[in-house]
């Protein structure tokens, strides 16, 4: 099957559409996503979020929300906050491509560096991240505020 990637942004006309089409997909990673989820979805996006998803024939089968931003210790850094494949569809290389396509979209805007974060618990996600050239180079710490 052909595999199609959708890019969206906050004002993208089909924005509706495909993020209900996505949703499911989408708590995979993320399930404590708030009920509302186009909402959530939309006021991420329009806080300069961007998502680019991985379908064939119109089904979800991997998505990636990310952003562009300048910072001190990363110059022009690409950030991808959630990369997900559908469970049942893992290995058939949709990861890849879309890991591929945001990438290339990095280097087409300029992007000094390619960056993401993922819990210690995801040892499947860091192998296929390692296979994809990327390596550890900073820990992340958190403090829980609420």
């Amino acid at each position: 099957m052909t595999q199609v990637i959708v890019h969206l942004t906050a004002g993208a006309d089909d924005l509706a559409d495909w993020l209900e089409r996505s949703e499911a997909l989408h708590r995979v990673l993320r399930p404590h996503l708030p009920v509302d989820y186009e909402g959530t979805m939309r006021r991420i996006l329009a806080g300069g979020a961007e998502m680019a998803l991985l379908h064939e024939a119109g089904a979800p089968r991997a998505l990636a929300v990310f952003r562009a931003f300048h910072d001190t210790a990363n110059g022009y850094r690409f950030y991808i906050d959630d990369l997900v494949t559908d469970p049942d569809c893992r290995s058939a290389g949709h990861g890849a491509a879309l890991l591929g396509w945001c990438e290339a979209e990095a280097r087409q805007r300029g992007c000094d560096r390619l960056t993401l974060e993922s819990g210690t618990h995801r040892e499947r996600a860091h192998r296929f991240y390692f296979r994809e050239g990327l390596a550890i180079t900073l820990f992340g710490f958190a403090k829980p505020l609420r």
